[in-house]
């Protein structure tokens, strides 16, 4: 994996990975969870993404079942799709963090002394 920040269907792909193996209907459920309804996944757009995360070596799968006649594989985080998420997960904490940082200076900055208005 490169050291380049992670596209947001990946990122919200193994997010909802992170905590147990699902099937494709169930990661657009889960995805559509996790960004309170902002982000829709379709199928064609995410099978395409669990087929390069799949090269990539981030996901694998972890069984193949048959439901109601239909073949199903479940998903689950590999090891490396796991330390990527802990980068990403990193990497946007620092630019939380600066963020705030240079919110609060500028909060500072704009109230002047004794909480006026500059």
């Amino acid at each position: 994996m490169s050291d380049r920040p992670l596209q947001e269907p990946t990122l919200l792909l193994l997010t909802a990975l992170a905590d147990e193996p699902r099937h494709g209907y169930g990661l657009i459920q889960e995805i559509d969870a996790i960004s309170q309804g902002r982000v829709r996944m379709r199928t064609g757009t995410l099978y395409g993404a669990l087929d390069r995360l799949l090269q990539q070596g981030l996901i694998r799968v972890e069984r193949e079942e048959v439901v109601d006649g239909r073949a199903r594989k479940v998903y689950a985080l590999a090891e490396a799709g796991r330390s990527a998420l802990v980068a990403e997960t990193e990497r946007l904490r620092a630019v939380v963090a600066e963020a705030e940082r240079r919110m609060a200076t500028r909060r500072a900055f704009a109230t002047g002394p004794k909480g006026a208005l500059a």
